[in-house]
């Protein structure tokens, strides 16, 4: 695995705890929302403004626009600024709750690394990345240095989708072949995506016509072959991202990051997944 690779995925890894916190949906309840999909849809666009369904929609780009449409409304219960104060608060319950285990030294040594990517960084096309580099960052340390994590996360992101989009692989279709390929549960992506009986099996087809399944969605050879590529493709554009602090720099802010994620899974966040 590519050091581009291997900090790409601690990254994620350690910014994902959000989507799952039970924090998250009570602070959601506060600002008058209590469905899971409608806040999703408002804490991971605020940093955006209020942008209409359509906006969050071509951003997100593996949902179905059942999904996305679900968040109308959510500027009406609070605004953006709210939202993102709210996502703020629920990372700093979150992670209070289960006890990273980061000390100051480490919190300032992982931003001495990942503050100079995020300045550095080329935003033209990277939507959710600019979006959230233009936040102004939290008191608490700990946050700060989760929301600049968040940042390099959705710039990745943000790469993906023109990767994906370059190959043809339309939203669902998408969803198909994480699912056929094991990166993702089917169950899981059917629910949250909300992608429907017809919509999914039309996929399935037109990956089968490319010769990415067979007819009965099992994955081929040459189906892993070209989502590996995808995923090489991807850490291509990824790589200048990272070049500001240097392959060691990268292996070194992964580590320091890891105990983020291993406190989330310790405590269960992620139980549900499997």
């Amino acid at each position: 695995m590519s050091d581009v690779r291997a900090v790409s995925g601690a990254m994620s890894a350690a910014h994902m705890f959000i989507y799952f916190v039970p924090e998250a949906a009570e602070e959601a309840a506060k600002l008058g929302v209590t469905e899971r999909g409608p806040a999703y849809f408002a804490f991971r666009s605020a940093a955006m403004g209020a942008v209409p369904w359509q906006v969050a929609l071509a951003t997100f780009y593996s949902f179905s626009p059942r999904a996305v449409r679900s968040m109308t409304g959510v500027w009406d219960a609070a605004s953006p600024e709210q939202w993102q104060a709210a996502r703020f608060a629920s990372a700093d319950r979150a992670l209070q709750r289960v006890g990273v285990n980061l000390a100051a030294d480490q919190i300032a040594e992982a931003r001495s690394l990942i503050d100079p990517v995020v300045a550095g960084a080329e935003y033209a096309g990277k939507t959710l990345a600019a979006a959230n580099a233009a936040v102004a960052l939290p008191s608490d340390p700990l946050v700060a240095l989760w929301q600049q994590i968040t940042v390099v996360r959705e710039w990745r992101g943000d790469a993906h989708l023109a990767v994906l989009a370059a190959h043809g692989l339309g939203a669902c279709d998408c969803n198909v072949l994480q699912a056929a390929t094991g990166r993702v549960p089917v169950g899981l992506a059917r629910s949250i995506r909300q992608w429907n009986d017809e919509e999914w099996a039309a996929a399935t087809a037109r990956l089968a016509a490319r010769g990415w399944l067979d007819a009965d969605g099992t994955v081929t050879d040459e189906g892993t072959t070209s989502r590996e590529r995808i995923e090489v493709e991807t850490d291509e554009l990824c790589a200048p991202l990272w070049a500001p602090i240097g392959d060691a720099g990268a292996r070194r802010l992964a580590e320091l990051v890891t105990p983020i994620n291993d406190a989330f899974t310790a405590a269960g966040t992620y139980d549900h997944l499997r």
